[in-house]
């Protein structure tokens, strides 16, 4: 099953803030929505223990992820693979980071994610409505951290 989602943030810093804190993983790794534990790798990789519920499945996954970062571009990019349950998912995520010129940040974000298995048997418009959910849980997450 393919999904892609969009959405955006307006986040009260700079974007140098938004962009530091986008690229640290081990900050950007616990505004994952019901995250359990987060284990950095180095300065762009690391794993995140979720749990997830979509309906009647539930359970954790464990989530590899990379960061790729683009400074120069005001953009960060992530890949995302991982798995539990007997259910698979991989993720390709990207925000630019836009000056909206009053001291605050526009968090511009997209997504596509394909999952298999049982958590993709549980039915489009459940799944699609869950990981829309999460995402942009994840995503106001990042503000709320910034906000703080």
């Amino acid at each position: 099953m393919n999904l892609q989602y969009s959405g955006e943030e307006k986040i009260p810093v700079s974007p140098a803030a938004v962009l530091a804190f986008v690229n640290d993983p081990g900050k950007v790794g616990h505004c994952f929505p019901e995250v359990v534990d987060v284990t950095v790798q180095d300065p762009t990789h690391f794993e995140s223990i979720v749990k997830v519920g979509v309906g009647p499945v539930r359970g954790t996954l464990k989530l590899k992820i990379e960061l790729l970062p683009d400074p120069s571009l005001r953009r960060i990019d992530m890949k995302i693979a991982g798995g539990g349950f007997g259910s698979a998912v991989d993720l390709t995520a990207g925000a630019d980071i836009v000056d909206a010129g009053d001291g605050t940040t526009i968090l511009k974000w997209s997504g596509q994610a394909v999952a298999r298995g049982p958590i993709a048997a549980v039915g489009g418009r459940v799944l699609d409505a869950q990981a829309q959910k999460l995402i942009a849980q994840a995503f106001a997450n990042v503000r709320q951290q910034l906000s703080g």
